[in-house]
C-alpha cells in the first residue's frame, strides 16, 4: 500500500525555465538507466522474494526510486514552465513562438507540442518506456548483482546531466538523487554478501575441467595479462588446437534419427542441392551497372 506525502523527498529549485535541459533530463525519467525501470525492477523482485529482510529492503527502495521518479519528473516539468505557459497561451505570434520552441534543440519542442511541458514516459531522444528494461530473472545473487550494476549506470548517468547543468538549483538535486545511486549500491552488495555462497548464480556447479580456464583468443602477437588471466588461478590456452573440441570430442555436430527422418532429410538435401559446376545467369547480370563487378554474360550461359 501506497501514500502519497505532497512534500518532496528532495527540494527542487529551478532558477530559469531551459526546455532543453529539460528533454535531457527525460533520461532519468523515462529511460533505461532511469528513475521508473528501478522502481519497477525493485518492486517486482521485492513481490517475489522469500527472505523477509530483503523483501523489506526491495520495497524499501523501490518506493523510495518512486520519490525520486517524482523528483526528476518535477524537474522537468519546472525546466518546461515557461515555455509551456506561452505555448498553451498563444503569447507570441506563431512564427517567433515556432523558433522559440524549435530553437532550444534536443527536440525539445516535442516534449512541449506532444507533452505539453510536463515530463514523459521516455527517454530524452523520444523512446517509450519499456518494461524490457527491467530485466530481473528471479534469482536473488543474479538479480542483486544486476541491481548493483544498474545502480552504476544511474550515477554515471546522473554526472553527465550535473556536467552539463548550468543551473545550481537543479545541479544541486541531481547530486542527492546521484548519491542515494551510491547508497543503494552499497545496500545491494551487503544484500549480496551476507548470502553464503552466493557465487555462481544458481544451484548447480560448474564443470571443473573449464571453471579455472582462460582461453587467449585474441592472436596479435603479443599476450596481454591481468588479474583476470593470471596463471596462477587460470589456465590459459592459447594454441588454436587446443581451443577447438576441448571436450575431447570430435567437434562435430550429430543427432540420432529414426529411419524415416533419415530417409526425408536424405531427399530434401537431393532436391536443394547446389550445382558447383553451373555458372547461372541472374537478374543481377541481367541488371549490372557501373560498379556491378564482374558479372556473367549470356554468352557464359
Amino acid at each position: 500500500m501506497f501514500m502519497h506525502n505532497k512534500r518532496l523527498q528532495y527540494t527542487v529549485r529551478v532558477t530559469e525555465t531551459d526546455p532543453a535541459l529539460a528533454n535531457l533530463m527525460l533520461e532519468q525519467f523515462g529511460g533505461p538507466q532511469g528513475e521508473l525501470a528501478a522502481a519497477m525492477r525493485y518492486f517486482t523482485q521485492a513481490i517475489a522474494e522469500d527472505d523477509p529482510a530483503r523483501k523489506d529492503m526491495l520495497l524499501d527502495i523501490a518506493t523510495e526510486e518512486l520519490s525520486h521518479l517524482e523528483v526528476i519528473g518535477t524537474i522537468v516539468a519546472m525546466l518546461n514552465k515557461g515555455a509551456k505557459g506561452r505555448l498553451a497561451e498563444a503569447a507570441e505570434e506563431q512564427a517567433d513562438l515556432y523558433r522559440s520552441i524549435t530553437g532550444a534543440g534536443n527536440d525539445s519542442h516535442l516534449t512541449q507540442v506532444l507533452y505539453g511541458g510536463g515530463p514523459a514516459l521516455t527517454n530524452s531522444g523520444g523512446v517509450p518506456w519499456t518494461a524490457a528494461y527491467v530485466d530481473s530473472i528471479g534469482d536473488p545473487t543474479c538479480d542483486l548483482r544486476s541491481n548493483i550494476a544498474a545502480e552504476a549506470r544511474a550515477k554515471i548517468i546522473y554526472e553527465r546531466l550535473i556536467n552539463i547543468t548550468p543551473d545550481s538549483g537543479v545541479r544541486e538535486a541531481l547530486g542527492f538523487l546521484m548519491t542515494r545511486e551510491v547508497a543503494h549500491q552499497k545496500q545491494f552488495e551487503k544484500a549480496l554478501y551476507s548470502i553464503e555462497p552466493n557465487f555462481p548464480a544458481g544451484k548447480l556447479p560448474g564443470d571443473p575441467r573449464f571453471t579455472d580456464t582462460y582461453f587467449d583468443m585474441s592472436h596479435d602477437g603479443s599476450a596481454s595479462r591481468g588479474p583476470w588471466n593470471n596463471p596462477e588461478q587460470f589456465q590459459v590456452v592459447s594454441a588454436r588446437e587446443q581451443q577447438a573440441a576441448v571436450d575431447g570430442g570430435s567437434g562435430d555436430a550429430a543427432v540420432e534419427l529414426s529411419a524415416a527422418e533419415r530417409k526425408l532429410g536424405a531427399a530434401y538435401a537431393a532436391r536443394t542441392a547446389s550445382r558447383p559446376d553451373s555458372n547461372p545467369l541472374t537478374g543481377a547480370d541481367l541488371g549490372a551497372g557501373p560498379g556491378a563487378g564482374s558479372t556473367t554474360s549470356r554468352s557464359k550461359k
